[in-house]
């Protein structure tokens, strides 16, 4: 007998009337109008089952710590940066891990059950890697993390910040970070993508900088990281983050540039509510989007994930764990309005930063982990312009968020009782 059973289901790669058994908190079966016996059978009513949403690029450590010790005036991310910095003194292991937990709490609801997380290593208590660290083992039954040992102050820049980050990775944090546009010069920027690059491929580490996240197209550390991928051998391992810059550079040298990143099997992550938010801050009119060239990246091959980044912190005053909040804003910055786009950025939250984050036994496959989300629509890009309902989730196979249906009652002559916004 099955564990579970989902019947009447629609699948984002457009299959209908499919059935998804699962046994042992994995998927066995996934059939067109399949039955069978089961302990829990589920008619999902024609409704989008989906793989879960997963955020490849986030900041936990400063998650739902807005407005201290006082709000970003400048919205600037220079401002938040300094903000952070006035804040670490004060943060204990016990606040950071608090905040933490009520944000999974939020990402479970929302069918958000992988994150990889940033976190901090330039303090020298390392009390926000502790804190992730054990967040990380008590969330793990219902949610992955992968966390980043990030040198927010520069790991050259910062003293002690590189002595810092070996001992993050030490402690049991998983991939190699860094900022190189954040150093004090553009060579010593160079030097550091070098030095990290050399780290992650002696300890055999995945690696995921914060690369050009400014509006100078001169910053061209991306550059410097696809060569360092490539030298090492690090291909499919490396990613670059928010590649802001790039949005401002020169169209000739992206020409060049977009097939290096190709070559050497780098992955994107683009940030769409912060970086529209923090970027063109200098500019009057016309206002630079700041985010980078995600259409023109993925149609040259590469893997390109949208991430939240920010939730309620020194950057950002808005979010609430919802990636098709993140895909909705990305959509409309990229200007990816075609069918084909507006499903590639569905997929920039789910199939994509699960590659980006390497998890084993994702997708509706036989063989996957029975993780899913059913969602109140009937199409990914439905579901994208309602931010629909998370109706189901289920983590290896057991339910661990559901909601009701979001419907509007009319009283109206003559018009419906209730919609629910679909055409």
């Amino acid at each position: 007998m099955l564990d579970l059973l989902i019947t009447n289901a629609r699948l984002a790669d457009g299959r209908v009337n499919m059935s998804v058994a699962v046994r042992e908190g994995r998927i066995v079966d996934v059939a067109e109008g399949l039955q069978a016996p089961a302990a829990e059978t589920v008619d999902a009513q024609e409704q989008l089952l989906a793989p879960p949403f997963v955020d490849a690029h986030f900041h936990m450590d400063s998650t739902l710590s807005y407005g201290q010790p006082r709000v970003n005036a400048s919205g600037t991310l220079l401002e938040g940066i300094a903000l952070w910095g006035e804040l670490k003194p004060s943060l204990t292991e016990e606040a950071i891990a608090r905040r933490a937990l009520a944000y999974c709490d939020w990402a479970v609801a929302r069918g958000l059950l992988a994150i990889r997380t940033h976190v901090d290593v330039c303090d020298p208590t390392l009390a926000a890697v502790r804190a992730l660290l054990e967040v990380k083992r008590q969330v793990a039954p219902y949610l992955q993390l992968q966390l980043v040992a990030f040198p927010q102050d520069g790991v050259l820049r910062s003293p002690g910040a590189l002595e810092n980050l070996r001992r993050a990775l030490e402690l049991g944090v998983d991939v190699v970070g860094g900022i190189p546009h954040f150093e004090r010069t553009m060579e010593q920027g160079a030097q550091s993508v070098r030095l990290l690059c050399e780290l992650a491929a002696e300890q055999g580490r995945l690696v995921d900088m914060h690369c050009d996240e400014t509006d100078d197209p001169m910053s061209r550390h991306i550059e410097t990281l696809a060569f360092e991928t490539q030298r090492l051998g690090l291909h499919e391992r490396v990613t670059g983050s928010h590649l802001t810059s790039m949005h401002s550079m020169d169209n000739y040298y992206v020409s060049k540039l977009i097939p290096l990143i190709a070559e050497a099997r780098v992955n994107v992550v683009a940030n769409p509510l912060i970086n529209i938010t923090l970027q063109g801050r200098h500019d009057s009119y016309p206002r630079r989007r700041g985010m980078t060239r995600v259409p023109e990246l993925m149609a040259a091959g590469i893997t390109v994930a949208f991430g939240h980044d920010c939730v309620m912190d020194p950057w950002y005053g808005l979010g609430s764990a919802d990636l098709l909040e993140v895909a909705h804003m990305g959509l409309h910055v990229a200007q990816m309005t075609s069918l084909a786009a507006m499903r590639q950025c569905f997929d920039a939250v789910t199939h994509h930063p699960a590659r980006i984050l390497q998890l084993e036994g994702y997708g509706i496959e036989p063989g996957c982990h029975a993780d899913f989300v059913l969602l109140q629509a009937r199409d990914p890009v439905e579901a994208i312009r309602l931010r629909a309902t998370r109706l189901r989730v289920w983590r290896r196979g057991k339910v661990v968020a559901q909601s009701e249906p979001a419907t509007v009652r009319l009283h109206l002559p003559g018009r419906p009782r209730q919609i629910d916004f679909k055409s």
